[in-house]
């Protein structure tokens, strides 16, 4: 199988390092890592929420594996040994950069203000931008790639139906929003160049 840059963050990655964390839920992960967040405020739900979506991306690459029992809530995930595949590449500060990307304003401002005061890109804002889109698009087409795998697998074995046909939507319903972020970004790639 072809090698694949992954992305993770390094608070995370020793977090699930511990002794006797080979098996948690989403709730234990995230107050683990709002505990390794010394001095920082934050909201609890923006940490369970960044918490989860990296969950979803190590489900996604098969480095953690669900619970065989399937829970609405208190869902237990197990770890598996890295796939051999991944070239993990661990950042800092995953969870302040995810705030920064989805901060909004308090007030939005007039059209008449941004015609007077064009958006001014840096470097930096591109380089974010262009990296998100990398691992967007990954993930978009993973999610694509095992939708349509679950699709063949309903058309070929209708009486699995019963037993696969949730995970079939939510991996489709996944591929509608990650095609959403993906559209968004690449829009406003567009807009920063033509402010250029």
């Amino acid at each position: 199988m072809k090698s694949a840059s992954f992305i993770f963050d390094r608070r995370l990655y020793e977090l699930l390092q511990e002794e006797g964390r080979t098996k948690f839920t989403t709730r234990e992960l995230r107050d683990a890592y709002a505990k390794s967040l010394v001095g920082m405020n934050f909201r609890i739900a923006d940490v369970r929420r960044y918490v989860y979506e990296q969950i979803r991306r190590l489900l996604r690459m098969g480095w953690v594996v669900l619970d065989k029992d399937r829970r609405v809530r208190g869902q237990v995930y197990h770890l598996q040994p890295i796939p051999a595949h991944l070239q993990l590449e661990l950042i800092d500060k995953g969870f302040e950069s995810s705030l920064k990307t989805i901060e909004v304003p308090e007030q939005e401002p007039s059209k008449t203000e941004l015609q007077a005061f064009p958006v001014k890109s840096s470097a930096n804002t591109d380089q974010q931008l262009e990296t998100l889109h990398k691992e967007i698009r990954l993930d978009f087409l993973s999610s694509m790639g095992e939708a349509e795998r679950f699709k063949l697998l309903l058309d070929e074995m209708p009486h699995l139906r019963d037993r696969v046909e949730g995970d079939y939507l939510e991996a489709r319903d996944r591929s509608s929003r990650l095609l959403g972020h993906l559209r968004a970004i690449e829009k406003t790639l567009k807009t920063l160049a033509a402010t250029q």
